[in-house]
């Protein structure tokens, strides 16, 4: 499941490189309200990363890896969005990269890979 290597990632976004949304790679994103009539007219990029995010709460960069979207462009998708009131960004979830909290997670996710 790779975006298909022939499709430039300006093209997938639209030329933008930024969003109004601050979104670290540790960043928790999810869906509060999955809605399939909103999925089925996601471009394939997009409908992947929401149909993941529907999962379970998930970073940015675990989205981009499990769907095989660069950290771009998965930026400015999710950005999209979360300013249609389809994601919700937990952008306070850790206050820094050093939080306890998410370097606890980081550990768990490497032993999951062990």
């Amino acid at each position: 499941m790779t975006v298909n290597p022939w499709v430039r990632p300006y093209v997938l976004t639209g030329g933008r490189t930024r969003t109004r949304h601050r979104l670290f790679v540790h960043t928790l994103v999810s869906v509060p309200r999955y809605d399939a009539g909103y999925a089925t007219r996601l471009p394939p990029e997009a409908r992947r990363l929401y149909e993941r995010a529907n999962t379970a709460v998930q970073s940015v960069a675990e989205l981009s890896a499990h769907c095989g979207v660069s950290l771009g462009v998965t930026r400015v998708l999710l950005g999209d969005m979360a300013a249609r009131d389809r994601m919700v960004i937990n952008p306070g979830s850790y206050e820094s990269p050093y939080d306890p909290r998410l370097l606890k997670r980081v550990i768990d996710g490497l032993y999951e890979l062990a």
